[in-house]
């Protein structure tokens, strides 16, 4: 499916350890206005973690790639939370709690309220700009903050 070959240097999370986490943020590529197949397959093999209700009440989110401006990066969001949804997890999206940056339309970024995002071009060359890896790190450190809470309450 003209994926990048994996990498050792990079962990791969199996479906079952998924019920270990207090909280799952989820990034994938897009591929036509969703999630790629691969992560759908991912999501697919989650079979036995819904019929046990592992992943009810855990809270996840999403961030993304999408190849063009046009990509789907917010309808990606939206389809995933079907995922999310039949699991019981409760999505927690960034909002637009990362403040006046997610207002300025001086240069071309990615991410939305759903989450944080990046357009890395029709080949994939293009690498996260400043202000998409700043969003990224408030929406990871927004989600922690929420986990952290939901965690001392359960």
């Amino acid at each position: 499916m003209h994926a990048a070959p994996g990498r050792e240097d990079h962990p791969v999370i199996t479906a079952r350890q998924l019920a270990e986490a207090d909280g799952v943020l989820f990034g994938f590529p897009t591929r036509f206005g969703m999630m790629a197949a691969q992560m759908k397959a991912f999501f697919d093999s989650t079979g036995g973690l819904w019929q046990e209700g592992a992943l009810a009440g855990k809270p996840a989110g999403v961030f993304f790639a999408t190849g063009t401006q046009g990509g789907g990066q917010e309808t990606t969001a939206l389809t995933a939370v079907t995922q999310l949804t039949h699991h019981g997890m409760l999505f927690v999206p960034v909002g637009y709690t990362h403040g006046a940056g997610m207002f300025a339309m001086d240069e071309v970024k990615g991410g939305s309220p759903y989450g944080a995002g990046t357009f890395a071009g029709a080949d994939g060359s293009r690498t996260p700009t400043d202000a998409e890896l700043a969003l990224a790190e408030h929406q990871g450190k927004y989600f922690a903050g929420i986990a952290k809470k939901l965690k001392a309450v359960v």
